[in-house]
């Protein structure tokens, strides 16, 4: 399946991710724990603020309504997962995990994903200002209806991933190598235009 880019190239569409969550049992943990393991299990509006869950695995999860304010989960892993309307400035995810994960609504400001792995990402609505994606490896994501404010994706590699319906404002693109990109956005500025990005096909 391909799609046209705004200079009329065909670029190929992301996969998108297909997470089927079965019964869950409630989270009744008193907080996150370094290299924890998390399976089937439902948080739902729980106060995770300042909490250390660096390292920890997240299968067949799903996050509801829940702070993540200065949240530690560097290197912490979120696999067939779904994340719906987070909130929470600072959060640190740096060099994580996320495949066929769903983040949905999300009230964020100055996430960490420098140096992350996302594969088959779905990011929908909601709102996120200073994303920061620096050296991060996305592969099948798609932003669809949602405000990035800022977003960093400095020496990042991008390959299958759109933005359909987003509000994409001071996009930093520089030294980004782009294989099958749609740029195209319902609104978009751009902080560095398209200088220092490195198109692959």
């Amino acid at each position: 399946m391909a799609t046209t880019g705004g200079s009329g190239t065909r670029v190929k569409a992301p996969k998108r991710p297909e997470v089927r969550l079965s019964a869950l049992e409630p989270y009744t943990g008193g907080g996150l724990e370094p290299d924890g393991d998390y399976d089937g299990l439902e948080f739902g509006e729980t106060e995770l603020a300042r909490q250390d869950g660096g390292g920890a695995r997240f299968m067949d999860c799903a996050l509801r309504t829940c702070a993540l304010d200065e949240t530690r989960l560097a290197h912490a892993r979120f696999l067939d997962s779904v994340l719906t309307a987070p909130r929470g400035v600072g959060t640190d995810l740096s060099e994580a995990t996320l495949r066929d994960v769903e983040l949905l609504d999300a009230r964020l400001g100055g996430v960490q994903l420098h140096g992350a792995a996302l594969e088959r990402v779905l990011i929908r609505g909601g709102k996120i200002d200073y994303l920061n994606l620096r050296g991060s490896r996305l592969t099948d994501v798609v932003f669809e209806n949602c405000v990035l404010v800022e977003p960093d994706f400095g020496g990042a590699a991008l390959a299958r991933v759109s933005f359909p319906g987003c509000v994409l404002r001071g996009a930093d693109l520089a030294g980004a190598t782009l294989t099958d990109v749609d740029l195209r956005a319902r609104e978009q500025t751009d902080r560095c235009g398209r200088v220092g990005i490195r198109e692959l096909t």
